[in-house]
């Protein structure tokens, strides 16, 4: 289907496949750029359109309840004209008859339902190791709303020891939470180092910050077994033995494409669904959004999957226009992600040093630290930042930051950068805003600039 007959003919059904960030952004989307579309979404969970990066604020009691999350509700957008069916899964897809097979997950019915367009907005899970007592009572994951109720009923039972499987930020944000919730609170991390895809300062810092507050950090130890009688009272590791009557598994996930292999749409990062520009598949008339998708990385040129929710977002405004019948096209991404860990924030875009040169490039990187604003003005604190660029062109590969509050929001300058291919000359010429509060007459990201240009 063309975006012009999509326009011209109108009352095109449409059906995708996930009802959170990417496919409620283009259900929203597509039904107000073109009211006739006909429009459903099926969503095997039963909350849709919710903000599951706050779930660790609602843990630790600084957001008030899970439905604070919520964004929509299904019977909020059946009043914009979209059809939403939570706690249904889709279990087939007939390419040729162009049909769904849909279950309802509290009956047990299904039915058979016709598309026009399929979009898979299927998200991904988070990954569940193959440990003994990996299902006892008491073990979690964090990926969807019902995730987090199952955490707060255990901490409701009065768990008290919790071990976290995992030093991703997602691990070390949990950390953080449930140290406000009370408990004391233990990381295992299978390989050397925290925030390991931040690089080897961020690693350091968040160590630091982690142990300053109460954590007990494990690094390079593997959990071998969860031991307990019915709820889980104890991890294994090849450290020790560990009290633990909450366990969050924080190792990682993988895209829910189960379906799109057996539509044997061509696959790329992690098994993640290839989709162009104008997030088409390798199928005719299926489209694919978020987390399920990798997408075009903007430094290496090559598909990347970096499942973050902005882009999930930003993926289904562009294909809400396009199945609209309006031009659109989603350039792609430089995996720009923040967190904060306690009083300390945390941020990335582009690439490590060590992602770099694994990627082919003739890198090197340089760290500096400063202050966030003007020395003489109070409450100053310090600033780290890392740059990596390409020896020769001095193109900016990727950027960290370390500090506290929005300072680090800089980290958008650099990605800015990023985006438009730019150098250090580049960046060092950008004209910033200063005032004493803010900042130093010299940026931090523009002493950065200067200071790799010197070397």
């Amino acid at each position: 289907m063309t975006e012009q007959r999509a326009k011209r003919e109108g009352g095109k059904k449409v059906v995708v496949v996930g009802g959170v960030a990417g496919g409620m952004s283009t259900a929203s989307k597509a039904k107000r750029v073109d009211p006739t579309l006909d429009i459903t979404v099926y969503e095997k969970s039963g909350y849709i359109s919710y903000g599951a990066c706050g779930m660790p604020y609602v843990i630790s009691g600084e957001i008030e309840s899970l439905d604070d999350l919520v964004a929509r509700t299904p019977d909020e957008m059946a009043e914009k004209g979209v059809t939403v069916h939570v706690h249904h899964e889709v279990v087939s897809i007939d390419p040729d008859a162009k049909t769904v097979q849909v279950k309802n997950l509290e009956t047990d019915e299904t039915h058979t339902t016709p598309y026009d367009v399929l979009v898979l907005a299927t998200g991904a899970a988070a990954v569940r190791p193959d440990l003994p007592g990996i299902d006892l009572e008491g073990v979690h994951v964090l990926r969807r709303l019902e995730d987090a109720a199952a955490v707060q009923r255990t901490l409701k039972n009065g768990a008290k020891e919790a071990v976290i499987i995992g030093g991703s930020y997602i691990g070390l944000e949990l950390a953080e939470a449930l140290v406000k919730a009370g408990l004391n609170v233990r990381v295992v991390e299978q390989q050397g180092s925290l925030l390991g895809n931040f690089g080897p300062l961020p690693s350091k810092l968040a160590l630091k910050e982690v142990q300053k507050n109460g954590v007990t950090v494990h690094l390079g130890t593997e959990v071998t077994a969860l031991e307990g009688d019915a709820r889980v009272s104890v991890v294994v590791t090849a450290a020790g033995r560990f009290p633990a009557d909450l366990v969050l598994v924080a190792v990682g996930a993988r895209p829910n494409s189960m379906l799109a292999k057996t539509l044997k749409l061509n696959l790329g990062p992690s098994d993640a669904v290839l989709t162009d520009d104008r997030l088409r598949t390798s199928r005719r008339d299926i489209y694919a959004v978020g987390d399920v998708t990798a997408t075009h990385h903007l430094v290496t040129g090559k598909p990347a999957w970096i499942p973050l929710g902005d882009t999930a977002n930003k993926q289904g405004r562009t294909l809400g226009n396009l199945l609209g019948g309006q031009s659109a096209r989603f350039k792609g991404i430089t995996g720009t992600a923040i967190t904060k860990v306690f009083d300390r924030a945390f941020a990335t875009t582009g690439l490590t040093l060590e992602a770099a040169q694994d990627a082919g490039f003739d890198a090197e990187g340089h760290d500096i630290e400063t202050s966030d604003h003007a020395g003489y003005y109070p409450d100053h604190r310090p600033l780290n930042v890392t740059l990596v660029w390409e020896r020769g062109t001095q193109r900016l590969l990727g950027a960290q930051i370390v500090g506290y509050g929005d300072a680090v929001k800089r980290i958008d300058v650099l990605a800015t950068v990023l985006s438009q291919h730019g150098t250090l000359q580049d960046l060092a010429d950008l004209d910033l805003a200063y005032a004493p509060p803010f900042s130093s007459a010299w940026d931090p990201v523009l002493v950065a600039a200067n200071v790799a240009l010197g070397k």
